[in-house]
């Protein structure tokens, strides 16, 4: 397995982050969060390995997001109902999003996490 890098190549902190993996000299998979989007329970699989509460896997900044008033919406889902919700757009889900080949899951880009995680 090798790293994933989940990204909407428009969004300018994917580009970013894109940019810093390029620069470390990371080895990594790109993948398109629209064209192929995850599904559930890559979803579940993914939340599960990071530790991380699920609400942290949505694009809170995201058109989507505030379309269907989900900061309040939210709070009465289930873990359930919000992995189908997320499964449902790639737009939804936090970018980008780190996958390492270790198996670590990391929404959104900080330069020192992803570090960590790379090992850089």
């Amino acid at each position: 397995m090798s790293t994933q890098f989940i990204e909407y190549p428009k969004c300018s902190t994917c580009r970013k982050a894109r940019v810093w993996l390029q620069e470390q000299g990371a080895e990594f998979t790109a993948r398109h969060i629209v064209e192929q989007a995850p599904g559930e329970a890559e979803l579940r699989a993914w939340w599960q390995a990071s530790g991380l509460p699920l609400k942290k896997f949505f694009n809170t900044c995201g058109t989507k997001y505030r379309e269907l008033n989900l900061a309040a919406r939210l709070k009465e889902m289930s873990e359930e109902e919000m992995l189908a919700l997320l499964a449902t757009d790639g737009m939804l889900v936090k970018r980008p999003l780190l996958v390492t080949d270790s198996g670590q899951v990391i929404p959104g880009f900080k330069a020192e996490t992803w570090s960590a995680a790379l090992g850089k």
